[in-house]
């Protein structure tokens, strides 16, 4: 058996918890609008172009400097990415190299420069808790699936050339 008022009242109670829901609902939408980083793809474009420009101008002025001092082209290009990467780490550890890395996005982060940074960084954060657990542990975190990708990677095309070598297709 029903009261007569007992329909009105559960309507009127569902009727308050859709509002309420609707309240969250648009409550949590304004929060997420407030939260996203709003990105501007070309001002992110011309950063990233700009800050991989300075990179490799810095690295051809390296290059540049080692072929007029006499060394040959190849030897030239190892102490290109050997000083590149050292200036990386340095840039790192100083704690400038991420904030070049925020401004300039992929132009800072794919470059050898990026890749020495990937590295460089887990190993200076985690080097207080030891060199085995701490150093050791960490230091391929970024750039461990990198290298791991990147060494199979070459593995299967080796492997596809050798058989391309063996059926005489290459």
């Amino acid at each position: 058996m029903r009261l007569a008022g007992a329909d009105s009242n559960t309507e009127s109670l569902e009727g308050e918890g859709r509002v309420d829901r609707k309240k969250q609902q648009e409550a949590y939408e304004n929060y997420v609008k407030r939260k996203t980083p709003v990105h501007n793809l070309p001002a992110n474009m011309t950063k990233a172009f700009i800050t991989g420009g300075i990179i490799c101008v810095i690295g051809q002025s390296i290059l540049n400097y080692c072929e007029k001092i006499g060394l040959d082209k190849d030897i030239s290009g190892g102490w290109t990415s050997m000083i590149l990467i050292l200036l990386s780490v340095i840039l790192t550890a100083l704690n400038v190299y991420p904030r070049i890395a925020k401004w300039g996005g992929a132009g800072a982060l794919v470059p050898i420069t990026g890749f020495a940074n990937s590295v460089a960084a887990p190993a200076i954060e985690f080097q207080k808790e030891g060199q085995v657990m701490g150093i050791g542990c960490k230091i391929f975190t970024i750039a461990g699936p990198v290298i791991l990708y990147g060494v199979f990677t070459s593995w299967v095309l080796g492997f596809l050339y050798w058989i391309g070598k063996i059926a005489g297709l290459l």
